[in-house]
């Protein structure tokens, strides 16, 4: 079986300017999210593993990296297909002006319809995220792996494994540099943990602040 340590990039100042970062270039982690990925890299410290792969963004590459610097042995793999949604033209959008649009609506309601213009649809988008944790099944079959990624792409993920229907992705919460454990093998998959940030600085324990698409959801540790 392969066990899948599902990490989502630590925190940066994009989300400060109430814009939608999408593949925006240049978006790096802030002092704040350098130390979150410095406490998780510790805390990942002494476990095996035998890869890393990372979405190929700055964020994503930077919290990998930190995770690298306690595996001297291993060196971070970018893989396209973990990379965060394509908002198409929503990208770099003001969350502001977004909430106006239709399909703002059925993101929020029905996301297995929606559709960004000029980019790709959620359902695409988990498609394309759950091909390539299959494929490094294939190519890992017995490993234990780290994948860094975004927000919605391990929630898609998450869904995916635990055989909820698309449209209720959005009642999973995965927080900045979290850790979720999902083990594939023959038999069903396992959700192991979702969403641990316990490692992290007290200073980020705090309640969760309203998403980008507009919910406040709870922070939960396991």
């Amino acid at each position: 079986m392969t066990d899948f340590l599902l990490v989502r990039h630590a925190i940066n100042d994009w989300v400060k300017t109430g814009r939608l970062a999408g593949w925006t270039p240049g978006v790096h982690l802030n002092p704040d999210g350098q130390a979150q990925a410095q406490a998780l890299g510790e805390h990942l410290a002494k476990t095996p593993l035998v890869a890393i792969y990372s979405s190929p963004l700055e964020r994503t590459m930077e919290t990998a990296e930190a995770i690298a610097a306690h595996h001297p042995k291993l060196r971070v793999q970018s893989l396209d297909d973990v990379g965060e949604v394509r908002y198409g033209q929503w990208q770099g959008k003001k969350l502001s002006h977004l909430r106006r649009e239709k399909m703002w609506h059925t993101v929020q309601v029905y996301p297995s319809r929606a559709h960004f213009p000029g980019g790709e649809a959620i359902r695409q988008a988990q498609s394309r995220a759950v091909d390539a944790l299959e494929t490094l099944v294939a190519k890992h079959p017995t490993d234990r792996v780290v994948v860094v990624s975004h927000s919605d792409i391990i929630k898609l993920m998450v869904a995916h494994y635990l055989g909820a229907h698309l449209d209720m992705f959005q009642r999973i919460e995965i927080s900045p540099a979290s850790l979720t454990l999902i083990r594939l093998g023959a038999n069903r998959p396992t959700i192991m943990r979702v969403n641990d940030t316990s490692y992290l600085p007290p200073a980020n324990h705090r309640p969760a602040r309203p998403s980008r698409w507009g919910r406040v959801r709870k922070i939960i540790h396991l």
